[in-house]
């Protein structure tokens, strides 16, 4: 829960099978990570059904942690137009519960964020992920790049955002 004066970011890494969420924590000498989770849906459920479930995750993590910022990744065209459009509608779900509670929403491309996270546009996983314990403080093991993903979009935010 954020406190007074307190920045409280949340990243997004959109889809709808699995979505990466972060929790950061803007701080001196270097941001926190303080939740982050790739939630995952049933690829048997209907696509509504998998929306309702990630909004309803979504919606608690939004209650407990009450974030000051927000970021998502912004969806590039995929060569799969069936998949970009899921992802679009997963996206339109979150950027709508982001907003009815107020929060700031940014988007940045992927560019952007393998940018700000590594210096290089071109970065692959490998480096991103290496560099992103570098960055922030993580008490935990990740297990996903949905995850990676998600804060790397919120660091993105931290650093990218002036208004911080």
């Amino acid at each position: 829960m954020a406190k007074r004066n307190e920045i409280i970011i949340l990243g997004i890494d959109p889809g709808y099978d699995r979505l990466g969420v972060a929790i950061i924590k803007k701080s001196q000498p270097r941001d926190e990570v303080l939740f982050s989770d790739c939630l995952q849906t049933n690829a048997k459920d209907e696509y509504a059904d998998r929306l309702v479930s990630l909004g309803n995750e979504l919606e608690k993590i939004l209650g407990k942690w009450q974030p000051t910022e927000s970021a998502i990744e912004k969806l590039y065209f995929t060569v799969n137009q069936k998949t970009a459009m899921k992802v679009a509608g997963a996206i339109g779900l979150i950027s709508y519960l982001i907003k009815k509670r107020n929060i700031p929403l940014a988007e940045y491309t992927p560019l952007q964020i393998k940018s700000c996270v590594t210096g290089f546009g071109g970065a692959n996983k490998n480096q991103i992920t290496s560099l992103i314990p570098r960055l922030v403080k993580i008490d935990k093991t990740i297990k996903y790049d949905d995850e990676f993903d998600a804060i790397a979009v919120a660091i993105t935010h931290s650093v990218l955002n002036k208004n911080l």
